[in-house]
């Protein structure tokens, strides 16, 4: 069975490409003409389905302009939900769309809790879920979001992980720990000492280290990967320390958004050149302000020449560090 590691050193490989495509649409940054398309497009004008269409519109332009330059995409969930129903079919059709045009998806989720709602989180996201067929008069199992891979919190254990296991197991799906975020000031949490002096992502990363024990892709890769902010390159190293070679690192902060840098980024990317690295306003609000600002129906030109920039900087970044 091909596992979501094998998938993503394939797709890196061939691409050529770290580079991850954050789709976190905001009202404010997407055109006015597209806020209007969307409120043609909708039959009903008085909820959010108008917005919807208007996510989804606009998430196509950026997906397929930019993903001659990308090997994946990461819409968080928040942005969508936030609009309940329609949203949330915002967030299924962006996730189709990037498949079709060829983006291993990514979904930012954060998703964490203990026993049956970990099981939930993990069967409904990544796995199979079950329902009643009254044709045959049966319960059986189908996919729901279907995701490549998710972000989930691992502070509650073993009791959240270990359901998210299983799935991983049984369908050759990823997930990432958050651990070390890209956010400035850090996590106060993530920051405090254990009783042997180090920190608790520290400590945390070890625990995905033996979390991901079992779950290797042909290629001898976990597919339980970490969070490691691109703005906090010096930890980089010791995390790497921590985990070793073989575990992939999903990193934020790289970028217009919080300002990370090529070289501190791909700190991250292990030795082999593998690792993801995401982009999200300097891609889908490339029209916005910057070396690519232009006029708003450009926008998604805008984002394909800020997401080949990306490319060349973080591949002439590996190529510095010997990981290229």
């Amino acid at each position: 069975m091909k596992t979501f590691s094998d998938k993503a050193i394939k797709h890196i490989r061939e691409k050529g490409s770290v580079l991850c495509v954050g789709l976190d649409p905001q009202l404010k940054h997407i055109p006015e003409h597209i806020l209007q398309e969307g409120w043609e497009q909708a039959k009903n004008k008085t909820g959010f389905e108008p917005i919807a269409r208007a996510i989804v519109i606009f998430n196509t332009a950026i997906a397929k302009s930019s993903v001659p330059f990308a090997t994946f995409a990461k819409p968080q969930m928040a942005f969508y939900e936030k609009y309940g129903a329609w949203g949330v079919w915002a967030f299924e059709e962006t996730k189709r769309i990037c498949e079709e045009v060829g983006f291993i998806v990514i979904e930012d989720a954060k998703r964490g809790d203990g026993g049956a709602t970990a099981k939930a989180y993990a069967e409904g996201h990544l796995g199979l879920v079950e329902k009643w067929d009254g044709n045959i008069r049966k319960v059986v199992k189908v996919p729901s979001f279907n995701l490549d891979a998710m972000t989930v919190h691992g502070y509650i254990g073993s009791s959240c992980i270990s359901e998210f296991v299983k799935v991983i197991k049984e369908y050759g799906k990823g997930i990432f720990i958050v651990d070390k975020t890209s956010f400035d000031p850090n996590s106060e949490i993530e920051q405090m000492k254990l009783s042997d002096g180090t920190t608790v992502w520290q400590g945390l990363a070890k625990l995905a280290l033996s979390w991901g024990k079992g779950t290797e892709g042909e290629f001898g890769y976990s597919n339980i990967g970490v969070v490691m902010g691109a703005t906090y390159p010096e930890d980089a190293g010791i995390m790497r320390q921590i985990l070793g070679e073989k575990v992939l690192f999903l990193i934020p902060g790289y970028g217009a958004g919080q300002g990370g840098g090529a070289d501190a980024a791909v700190a991250g990317v292990n030795n082999d050149g593998f690792g993801i690295v995401n982009s999200s306003r300097g891609i889908s609000g490339a029209y916005l302000k910057g070396p690519f600002k232009c006029d708003p129906y450009d926008y998604a030109e805008a984002s394909a020449r800020s997401a080949e920039f990306s490319n060349n900087e973080l591949n002439e970044a590996r190529r510095r560090a010997g990981k290229l």
